[in-house]
C-alpha cells in the first residue's frame, strides 16, 4: 500500500466543504445579533471599552463594530460592509448587518438540502434586481427646497440615534451645515463636502440647546499678544498666509564665521530688515488679522500689534482652508505675491471668546459663506463623541437627499413591500431557483421583524398582520411606528428613508450574502516565510488556571 502522500504541511488547517458555510454563516448570524438590538427608535445603547480604557457608548451600527476586534475572517467581511455603507451613504449601518445576516440564516437550509451555493447566488442577484425595480416603483420625488420635508426626513433618519430625544436639534444643525456647503455644479447638481468644509468642534461644558452652526469658521487659538491686539473687530479684512513670518533658517546647519565684532551687528540688521520689509508687504493692504499656518516672530508680532492688527500663528491648513472658503480670502504662499483680490472681506465679524477655559478665535456671519463649522456644547466628552457622530449621519443623509431627492417609506414598510413582491413574482421563477429566490423575500422581513421585537409588542401577530396589509404589494406605506410598535401609516407619520440608502442597504447585503456564501475552504495557519537564520518563535505561554492569580497577565 502506498504512503499517503502529503500536500499540506501539517501547521496548516483546512476545512472545505459544507463546514465553512456554516461556519461562516454562524459567524455572521454571531455579528448581526450583536448589532441586532441597535436598530429602530427604542434601540439599545452598547457600551465599548477601547484599548486605552476609554469608553465609547453608541448604537451605531459602525462605531460598535469598528471597536470590536474579531477572530473569524467571515465576520470580519461583515464589518467591512457596515464601514463600507457609513463612507458610502452614511446610514444604514445596523440594517445592512441585519439583513445580511437574515439572508445567509435562509441559506443555511438550502446548503444542508445540498444546493449549489452558485445557484443560490444567482437567485438571490435575481431577487435583488427585482428588489431595486419595486424601490424605483414606490419611491416619491420631494422638493428639496422644502425645509419642513427635510426636516422630516433628516429626523426619520436619525430618529433610531441617541439624540432623537432633543428633537429637532441635531437634524436643524445638519441641514443647515449642508445648505451652506452645498456648491451648486450646475444641471441641478449640488455637491456637499462633508469632510472639508464642516468642521465639528466639540466644547464640554453648556447644554445641548447652545449647539449652534456657524456662519464661518471657529478656532482654538488667541491672538499672538493678547494684551495689544484687538479682540473683537467688525467686517475684518483677513489676509491667510502659508509661510513663515520669522527669519529664514539655513535648511541644515549653517556656520557663519565672523571676523570683526561689527559683522554681527550687520547680520543681526539684515534678519530684522527682512522681517520688517515682510511685514511692511503685508501692511500695505490694511489688514485687520493677519492668520499663518507656520510660526511668526517677536518681532513681527510688535510691527502688527503697534499697526493694530491681530495676528494667529500656527494654524492648520485644514481650518486656513476653510477660511478661506467662509470669508472669500486666498491663501498666499509669498507676501510679496499679494494682491487686493486675495485679501478676504466677506467676513462680518472676528471675535476671540473664551469658552470653558480655552479661548477660540471666531470668524463668523460671513456673506455667503462655503466652510462652516458646527460647534457642540454638552455635559460630557461621551456624550458630545456620540453626538457628533449622529451629526455625522445626519449631514450624511442630508447630503444623500440634496443629491438624490427620492424617497422611500421608513419603519419596515418599504422591505414588507419588497418581500411582498417578490414573493409574488417567486411563483414566475423556473427551475431550482425558485426556492432560494422565496427564501430571499422572507429575508428580507428581517428589519421590520427586528423592529418589531425591539419595540417590544408581540411579534408573530404584529408581523402576521403587516404580511396581510402587504399581502399583494399594495399598501406600500404601511409600516411599524418604531416607537410604539403600532401599525400605522408611515407617510402620516412622516417615517422615511432616502432612497439611497436603501437601495445601497439591499445591494451591499445581499452581495455580501453571494460572497460568503462562494466560499468553500479555508486555509488558517499560513506563516510568514521567515529569513534564513532568524530563529523561530517562542511559543507563547499558555496560562493555566492554576497560575491565574500571577501578576503577570494583567496588561500595563
Amino acid at each position: 500500500m502506498q504512503a499517503p502522500v502529503l500536500v499540506l504541511k501539517d501547521s496548516l488547517k483546512r476545512e472545505s466543504g459544507t463546514k465553512v458555510h456554516h461556519g461562516n454563516i454562524q459567524a455572521s448570524k454571531a455579528v448581526a445579533d450583536i448589532i441586532r438590538t441597535t436598530l429602530g427608535p427604542r434601540s439599545m445603547l452598547k457600551m465599548l471599552l477601547d484599548a486605552s480604557g476609554g469608553i465609547v457608548v453608541t448604537n451605531d451600527g459602525n462605531a460598535i463594530l469598528r471597536e470590536l476586534d474579531i477572530a473569524h475572517p467571515a465576520a470580519k467581511s461583515m464589518i467591512e460592509l457596515s464601514r463600507t455603507q457609513d463612507e458610502e451613504v452614511g446610514d444604514g449601518t445596523t440594517s445592512v448587518i441585519v439583513l445580511a445576516g437574515e439572508m445567509l440564516h435562509v441559506a443555511e437550509a438550502f446548503i444542508d438540502k445540498h444546493y449549489h451555493p452558485t445557484v443560490i447566488c444567482r437567485a438571490y442577484n435575481k431577487a435583488l434586481e427585482d428588489a431595486i425595480a419595486v424601490l424605483d416603483k414606490i419611491a416619491m420625488t420631494i422638493d428639496v427646497k422644502d425645509r419642513a420635508t427635510m426636516l422630516g426626513l433628516v429626523k426619520s433618519c436619525i430618529g433610531t440615534k441617541f439624540t432623537s430625544q432633543f428633537g429637532d436639534l441635531i437634524a436643524d444643525l445638519a441641514l443647515d451645515a449642508t445648505t451652506i456647503v452645498g456648491v451648486d455644479l450646475g444641471q441641478g447638481l449640488r455637491e456637499v463636502d462633508i469632510k472639508k468644509y464642516i468642521k465639528v468642534e466639540k466644547v464640554p461644558g453648556g447644554q445641548l440647546e447652545d449647539s449652534v452652526v456657524l456662519k464661518g469658521v471657529m478656532i482654538n487659538k488667541d491672538v499672538i499678544a493678547p494684551g495689544k491686539m484687538r479682540r473683537k473687530i467688525f467686517n475684518p479684512r483677513i489676509i491667510l498666509l502659508d509661510c513663515p513670518l520669522e527669519y529664514k533658517k539655513g535648511e541644515n546647519q549653517t556656520n557663519a564665521e565672523l571676523l570683526k565684532e561689527e559683522d554681527w551687528g550687520v547680520l543681526l540688521k539684515l534678519e530684522e530688515e527682512y522681517i520688517e520689509s515682510l511685514c511692511v508687504q503685508i501692511l500695505k493692504f490694511k489688514p485687520d488679522v493677519v492668520i499663518t499656518e507656520k510660526g511668526l516672530s517677536d518681532l513681527a508680532c510688535h510691527y502688527f500689534s503697534k499697526a493694530g492688527v491681530s495676528a494667529i500663528r500656527r494654524l492648520r491648513k485644514t481650518d486656513n482652508n476653510r477660511i478661506a472658503k467662509a470669508c472669500g480670502a486666498v491663501i498666499v504662499n509669498r507676501p510679496d505675491e499679494l494682491q487686493e483680490s486675495d485679501v478676504g472681506t466677506g467676513a462680518g465679524i472676528f471675535e476671540v471668546k473664551k469658552i470653558g477655559d480655552e479661548f477660540f478665535a471666531f470668524i463668523v456671519d460671513c456673506k455667503e459663506p462655503k466652510a462652516c463649522t458646527v460647534l457642540l456644547r454638552g455635559p460630557s466628552k461621551d456624550l458630545l463623541n456620540e453626538v457628533e457622530r449622529n451629526l455625522q449621519d445626519a449631514m450624511s443623509v442630508a447630503r444623500n437627499i440634496l443629491k438624490n431627492p427620492k424617497l422611500v417609506p421608513g419603519g419596515g414598510a418599504t422591505e414588507l413591500t419588497v418581500s411582498a413582491t417578490l414573493k409574488q413574482k417567486s411563483s414566475s421563477v423556473e427551475g431550482i431557483e425558485k426556492w432560494p429566490y422565496e427564501a430571499a423575500a422572507i429575508a428580507f422581513e428581517a428589519i421590520p421583524r427586528t423592529l418589531a421585537q425591539n419595540c417590544g409588542v408581540n411579534v408573530i401577530r404584529t408581523m402576521t398582520a403587516l404580511q396581510g396589509k402587504h399581502a399583494n404589494g399594495e399598501n406600500a406605506w404601511i409600516g411599524i411606528d418604531g416607537n410604539t410598535g403600532v401599525i400605522t401609516d408611515v407617510k402620516e407619520k412622516k417615517i422615511w428613508d432616502a432612497y439611497n440608502v436603501k437601495a445601497q442597504t439591499f445591494k451591499t447585503a445581499i452581495e455580501a450574502a453571494c460572497l460568503l456564501l462562494r466560499i468553500d475552504d479555508i486555509v488558517s495557519g499560513i506563516k510568514k516565510k521567515q529569513p534564513p537564520g532568524a530563529k523561530a518563535p517562542s511559543k507563547p505561554q499558555v496560562e493555566t488556571e492554576g497560575d491565574a492569580d500571577n501578576e503577570q497577565i494583567i496588561p500595563e
